[in-house]
């Protein structure tokens, strides 16, 4: 017969196994969200989510039963930014006037300012070519010029000043977070600094966001968790993610996914949070040149 400390135990197993399932939910959304953007902030608030998971998810059930399993300090750090926020960043494309809105980064991060894209932007031809020049060989995408113009417009300026040349991919997913991230100019990519803090002084509004999805081939903008927060940095999508519709999705990889595929194979130098670091093996980027498609 079952007596009432055995009916004790039973009930604080229950209330542990929903404990943990709590945890490995948050650990998810948290995993889904946990883009690096071009601004230390960024870093902070990814390094956060992480921090936050190991505070309240630890072992011990009585820290755990203190966190709300609605408003957890991991899903307040991913929460949608407030209406007030969206309205003060740059505005998106105007299609009536065929301009675009850049406005100055006030984030903080390292700048490495080589000026701002002229606002006045064409949407034709629908496609231009990008082609990343790395010591690993080249890396070629189609630029949806058509749904991403101020994005495509962008980097096409940021290529011709030069401004990716001699940069460093800095960071590495893996087989469940698939993707290389580059764009940082200050990135040191050794597995010791800091990476992801460096843009160009300026940013812009997310494009093409409508049923976006970070599959095997796409090559989308690394952002902060704040809207219209986009600036240099990019990320490599060599597998499938699940990720909530946030990030500018600019082109299609069209060649260069087995060097990718070598990348991911070779592995991080050290985790730097949620699975993820600088790579093994060194992807510098030579050269950008970007080119229309008829």
């Amino acid at each position: 017969m079952a007596t009432g400390k055995d009916r004790q135990k039973a009930l604080a197993r229950e209330h542990y196994e929903r404990q943990m399932q709590r945890r490995l939910e948050r650990e998810q959304k948290a995993k889904r969200n946990a883009i690096i953007g071009s601004t230390v902030g960024v870093v902070i608030v990814v390094g956060g989510i992480v921090a936050a998971v190991a505070v309240l998810g630890g072992n011990d059930p009585a820290t755990e039963a203190a966190a709300s399993p609605t408003a957890s300090a991991a899903d307040t750090a991913t929460a949608a930014p407030s209406a007030t926020a969206a309205s003060t960043g740059p505005k998106p494309y105007d299609a009536a006037t065929g301009t675009c809105d850049y406005a100055a980064d006030t984030a903080g991060g390292q700048v490495k300012d080589v000026g701002t894209p002229p606002k006045k932007v064409k949407t034709t031809p629908a496609t231009k070519k990008m082609t990343i020049a790395t010591n690993l060989g080249d890396i070629v995408v189609d630029l949806n010029n058509a749904k991403a113009p101020c994005t495509t417009n962008s980097l096409e300026f940021l290529a011709k000043k030069n401004y990716y040349d001699g940069t460093k991919c800095h960071r590495l997913g893996s087989d469940a977070f698939p993707m290389l991230q580059c764009g940082d100019p200050t990135a040191k990519a050794d597995g010791k600094s800091q990476d992801g803090a460096g843009g160009p002084g300026y940013v812009l509004a997310e494009e093409n966001l409508q049923g976006a999805q970070y599959k095997r081939g796409v090559m989308a903008m690394a952002k902060t968790q704040a809207p219209g927060s986009t600036g240099s940095q990019f990320f490599l999508v060599y597998g499938d993610i699940q990720l909530d519709p946030l990030y500018t999705p600019v082109g299609t990889i069209t060649k260069g996914l087995d060097i990718l595929d070598k990348v991911n194979k070779a592995g991080i130098i050290a985790d730097s949070g949620g699975g993820t670091g600088a790579p093994k093996q060194t992807v510098e980027i030579k050269d950008v040149t970007i080119a229309g498609k008829s």
